[in-house]
């Protein structure tokens, strides 16, 4: 007997609770099968995400939610995990080889080497991200030549990969939509968009003038649809 523990079947969603992750949250639960959901706080300015992702996998009644504390915060230099840097304030724009000092270095590569690990351990088949490369910052860890060079990463690096069982497989289904495409997607979903949060600098109202509150209004003002946070003209 090879001892190999196969994998059942079921999700893992990495859910930060902001607006794609929540949407890539109902799609795994329209998917079928079990699903955990997995938020990193990993230094980040504030905790209202976080806040966010837990009320989200309490909506969605998930299998089990996961907070995982990984203070990286001192190891990382970022905007959003060194209260020294100011967050950039600007109207959002396609991805012009200018990485903005919000880029977090190898946040995506980290969070997914956990993701993988839980799944592998938890017999998942799957790990749903929400990154995107149409409305977004400019990320280099959010292209899909990273996606690619991650799942052949995946298949080396596993068990179940190494033993010849299926595959666990990187889900980005956000990949290639613009957000306004993203946000009709969440409606078509029943997306509690009340319940997300987007803005990098946190308190009590999004900012609406950092990238994240920017792409999120430029969202719902071309899906033709009111966010509920107000970030929006949509509706108005």
């Amino acid at each position: 007997m090879s001892g190999r523990a196969p994998l059942r079947g079921g999700s893992l969603v990495l859910l930060s609770g902001g607006m794609d992750s929540a949407t890539c949250l109902a799609i795994a639960a329209a998917s079928g099968g079990p699903v955990h959901t997995l938020s990193i706080v990993y230094g980040q300015r504030h905790a209202r995400e976080s806040a966010s992702a837990r009320a989200l996998a309490r909506h969605y009644g998930v299998a089990r939610h996961t907070v995982l504390t990984l203070p990286l915060g001192p190891l990382l230099r970022s905007a959003l995990t060194d209260r020294r840097q100011s967050v950039p304030r600007r109207p959002p724009r396609a991805a012009s080889g200018t990485i903005p000092s919000t880029y977090v270095p190898a946040r995506n590569t980290i969070f997914l080497s956990i993701a993988l690990g839980y799944a592998e351990s938890h017999g998942l088949d799957r790990i749903y991200l929400g990154v995107n490369a149409v409305d977004y910052s400019g990320y280099p860890d959010c292209r899909p030549e990273f996606l690619r060079a991650f799942g052949r990463l995946a298949r080396l690096a596993t068990r179940v990969g190494v033993e010849g069982g299926p595959a666990i497989r990187i889900v980005a289904p956000l990949l290639r939509l613009t957000k306004a495409q993203i946000v009709r997607r969440g409606a078509r979903l029943g997306v509690p968009w009340e319940l997300t949060w987007s803005c990098y600098l946190g308190g009590r109202r999004p900012c609406r003038s950092c990238d994240a509150c920017r792409f999120r209004a430029k969202g719902f003002d071309g899906a033709g649809i009111p966010d509920p946070l107000g970030t929006s003209r949509a509706g108005g």
